[in-house]
C-alpha cells in the first residue's frame, strides 16, 4: 500500500465512525451509552479475557509482567466503571432556575487516540470507556509495539457489541502497520485528540490543527522526612517501583531522605528488597550503553534487570529493586531523570527545605506537572509543596503509582493519563477522565438584572489609592 492509499484508509475508517457516531447521538439514551461503555469494560475485564491481553502484552512488547498486568486491567477498569456510573452524559445534566441556565450533554464526536506501548490494554480500555459514555466513537492509534493487543482488545470489544446490537464502527483503530503518517492524518482529521505517550507524539498532538488533550511526562520524586513511618513508607514504595515492573508513569524515579532518619530509612528499603549502591557511574554506564535505555533492564523483571546491570557491590538475594545514590540534576545526569526500570535513584538532604530544593531541581528537569510524593506526618509539609513545587499531585503517604492515577482509597479519577499543566505543557492539570470527553449546550434565559453599582465595585479600590 502506497501512502495515498495508507491515508485513505485512515480517512475512510475515520468516515465510517463518524457514520456510526452520528446514529449513536440521534439515537441515543444515557441506557445506551452505558451499556455500550459498560460492554467495553467487561471485555477488558473478564478474567481469561484480561489474563490472555496481559500475556499477549507482555509477549509482544518485552514490556512489564504478566500479574501486574492483570491487576492494571482489572483495577483501573473497575475503578473507572466506579467513577462514571452515576454520571449523567445524556440529555440535561443541570437546570439552575437562578442562573437561568439549562446544560444539555453533547458528544465531541469522532476521538482519536494514541495509546503508549507500557499499557496496550489498559491505556485504550480507559480511552474507550470514556468515549462511549459520553456519546462518541474512537479511533486508537496503538504503538507499533501494542499493535496485536489492541487487535486483540477491540475483538472482544467487538464480540460484546454483538451481544447488545451496538455499531462495531464506534470502535476502530488504525490499521496495521502503523506509521507516523497514518497517525498524524488521524490526528488532523478527528474532532478530539487524546494523546498519552511520547512527548513526540504530545506535541505533534498540541500542533496538528484539531482540539487535543495530551499528558506530559512522569518523573517522579518523593520525599521521606524525618516524621515519616518509615517501614510503610519503604514498603509503599517498593511496591509502587516495582509493579509492572515499573512501566507507569507514576512509578517512583526518584526518592529524597532527609539525613535525620537517612540510615534507619535504609535498612527498611533493605528489608522491602532495596538493594543500595553508590556506585552510580557504572548504573549509568550499563543503564545507558550507548545513550539510549537498556532494553534488558528497561521494565523487566529483578532478575533480569540485574544480571543486565551486572553490580558486583549489591547483595542480589531478595533484590526487587536497585537503589542509587547520586547527586547531580540534569540533562548530564540521567539518574536524575525517567528510567522506566526498577531502579531508583537516591538524593539525601540535610533538612525538608533542602528536600525541597532537590526535588524542585528535578521535576524543572523533567517530569514537571505530574506529581510528587511524600511520606510525612506533617500536613503542613504537604501544603509547602503545593507552594513551592511545579507539580499538579502532591501524593501523601501512599504508593505512589497506585494513587496518582485513581485509588479506591482516595479521591483522584481512575485514568492512566494525567495531565501536567501549564508545567508540562498540557492543556488540563487534572487525570484524564469523562469530563474531557463531553461538551455541553447552554440554554440561556432572561433573569432579573444583577448590575452593581460602580460604587459597590471599587469601594475599596478608592479607598486605599483615592478616586
Amino acid at each position: 500500500m502506497n501512502a495515498i492509499d495508507e491515508l485513505a484508509s485512515v480517512e475512510a475508517i475515520v468516515a465510517s465512525a463518524r457514520k456510526a457516531q452520528l446514529d449513536f447521538e440521534k439515537n441515543g439514551s444515557q441506557s445506551r451509552y452505558d451499556m455500550a461503555a459498560s460492554a467495553a469494560a467487561w471485555a477488558i475485564m473478564e478474567p481469561t479475557r484480561n489474563k490472555e491481553l496481559a500475556e499477549l502484552a507482555v509477549q509482544t512488547t518485552g514490556l512489564g509482567n504478566v500479574a501486574d498486568k492483570i491487576t492494571k486491567n482489572h483495577r483501573k477498569t473497575l475503578g473507572l466503571m466506579r467513577d462514571i456510573m452515576p454520571v449523567k452524559t445524556f440529555g440535561i445534566i443541570s437546570d439552575d432556575a437562578a442562573s437561568g441556565i439549562t446544560e444539555i450533554a453533547r458528544p465531541i464526536g469522532v476521538i482519536g487516540a494514541v495509546v503508549p506501548s507500557t499499557n496496550p490494554a489498559a491505556t485504550p480500555a480507559n480511552n474507550i470507556i470514556n468515549a462511549l459514555k459520553c456519546g462518541n466513537a474512537i479511533v486508537i492509534s496503538p504503538s507499533p509495539k501494542g499493535v496485536i493487543c489492541c487487535e486483540r482488545l477491540l475483538g472482544y470489544i467487538h464480540a460484546e457489541f454483538d451481544k447488545i446490537g451496538e455499531d462495531k464502527n464506534l470502535v476502530q483503530m488504525v490499521s496495521a502497520p502503523g506509521s507516523k503518517e497514518k497517525t498524524q492524518r488521524l490526528l488532523e482529521i478527528s474532532d478530539l485528540v487524546v494523546v498519552t505517550g511520547s512527548q513526540n507524539n504530545v506535541k505533534r498532538a498540541y500542533t496538528c490543527g484539531t482540539p487535543a488533550v495530551a499528558v506530559g511526562a512522569g518523573n517522579v520524586t518523593v520525599i521521606i522526612d524525618e516524621t515519616a513511618d518509615l517501614k510503610s513508607a519503604a514498603a509503599k514504595i517498593a511496591a509502587s517501583k516495582t509493579f509492572d515492573n515499573a512501566t507507569s508513569c507514576s512509578s517512583e524515579n526518584a526518592i529524597v531522605v532527609v539525613d535525620a532518619i537517612f540510615d534507619d530509612f535504609m535498612k527498611e528499603l533493605d528489608a522491602a528488597g532495596g538493594r543500595y549502591t553508590q556506585d552510580d557511574q557504572s548504573v549509568v554506564a550499563k543503564l545507558w550503553p550507548d545513550g539510549h535505555l537498556n532494553k534488558d533492564v528497561i521494565a523487566q523483571d529483578a532478575d533480569k534487570m540485574l544480571a543486565a546491570l551486572d553490580l558486583d557491590n549489591i547483595d542480589t538475594d531478595g533484590a526487587e529493586f536497585v537503589v542509587v545514590e547520586t547527586n547531580g540534576i540534569g540533562p548530564s545526569h540521567p539518574l536524575s531523570g525517567e528510567k522506566l526500570s526498577r531502579v531508583l535513584s537516591l538524593y539525601r538532604a540535610s533538612d525538608f527545605s533542602e528536600a525541597i530544593e532537590i526535588t524542585a531541581k528535578i521535576q524543572s528537569h523533567q517530569g514537571a506537572g505530574h506529581s510528587v510524593g511524600l511520606h510525612s506526618k506533617l500536613d503542613e509539609r504537604a501544603h509547602a509543596l503545593a507552594i513551592k513545587i511545579p507539580s499538579c499531585r502532591i501524593i501523601v503517604n501512599q504508593a505512589h503509582c497506585f494513587a496518582t492515577g485513581g485509588a479506591f482509597n482516595n479521591g483522584m479519577p481512575f485514568s492512566l493519563s494525567m495531565g501536567c499543566g501549564s508545567w508540562g505543557g498540557n492543556s488540563i492539570d487534572d487525570n484524564l477522565h469523562w469530563k474531557h470527553f463531553m461538551q455541553t449546550t447552554k440554554i440561556v434565559r432572561e433573569i432579573p438584572s444583577n448590575e452593581p453599582k460602580v460604587d459597590t465595585v471599587f469601594e475599596n479600590y478608592w479607598a486605599k489609592v483615592g478616586k
